[in-house]
């Protein structure tokens, strides 16, 4: 999962990025709304972390512009403001939730997995096909009720993929997903090739009723078999 924290607040940025990292999830940060903006037309994000009192202007604003992108329905707006008017706003808007500051993380991380669960789950904490079993708050995968063991790096690359069945899914798109702003440091994708081929053999090995294709010089593509 991937997370783009909007922060300006260098302390309480730094706090967030460790914290949720060890909650397993690709992070990133901006800490001004043109930074944002640069971020959010490159890439996709799971969650949205918002401050509303920015250097360059108001996180209102920005939450406009991601309804009219029709991305805001994942954004959870973090501000040290109560005002009843500006949580209206920012809901309004689309914004899934309204944390003030301070709160505590652990609340924090469970606002979170609710955004998840409704974004991408309907409200649930697994993606079921055939005998798979992907549980995406417990980070497990069964198969004919057999666990089977995923690296980090495994376990978000078939997420990706079950959260896009049956599309394409280029190199580079799913390496911005799952490594994040790190992927621009890589001379190639050939860890990505590495990561994919043990992760088919683990569900061939399973005999699970989904496999990943290669798509010849472009991508894969996740099918129900």
């Amino acid at each position: 999962m991937k997370i783009l924290i909007i922060e300006d607040e260098k302390a309480l940025r730094e706090t967030l990025v460790s914290s949720l990292q060890k909650e397993q999830y690709v992070v990133e940060v901006a800490d001004t709304i043109l930074v944002a903006e640069e971020k959010i037309a490159l890439y996709d994000y799971d969650c949205i972390l918002l401050d509303i009192m920015l250097p360059d202007g108001s996180g209102l604003d920005l939450l406009e512009k991601l309804k009219q992108l029709g991305k805001s329905e994942n954004v959870i707006i973090i501000s040290a403001k109560n005002a009843l008017d500006d949580k209206l706003k920012g809901l309004e808007l689309g914004a899934d939730d309204y944390l003030t500051k301070p709160f505590h993380i652990a609340e924090l991380n469970a606002r979170i997995k609710a955004v998840l669960r409704r974004k991408n789950l309907d409200g649930k904490n697994s993606i079921d096909i055939g005998n798979v079993v992907f549980d995406i708050t417990e980070r497990t995968l069964t198969v004919a009720s057999q666990n089977i063991h995923l690296n980090r790096k495994e376990f978000d690359i078939l997420n990706y993929f079950l959260l896009n069945k049956n599309r394409l899914i280029t190199k580079t798109a799913l390496a911005e997903y799952v490594w994040g702003d790190q992927v621009d440091q890589a001379d190639n994708f050939d860890f990505i090739y590495y990561q994919i081929k043990n992760l088919r053999k683990k569900l061939q090995d399973a005999q699970a009723d989904i496999a990943i294709e290669s798509v010849y010089g472009v991508g894969y593509k996740l099918v129900a078999l």
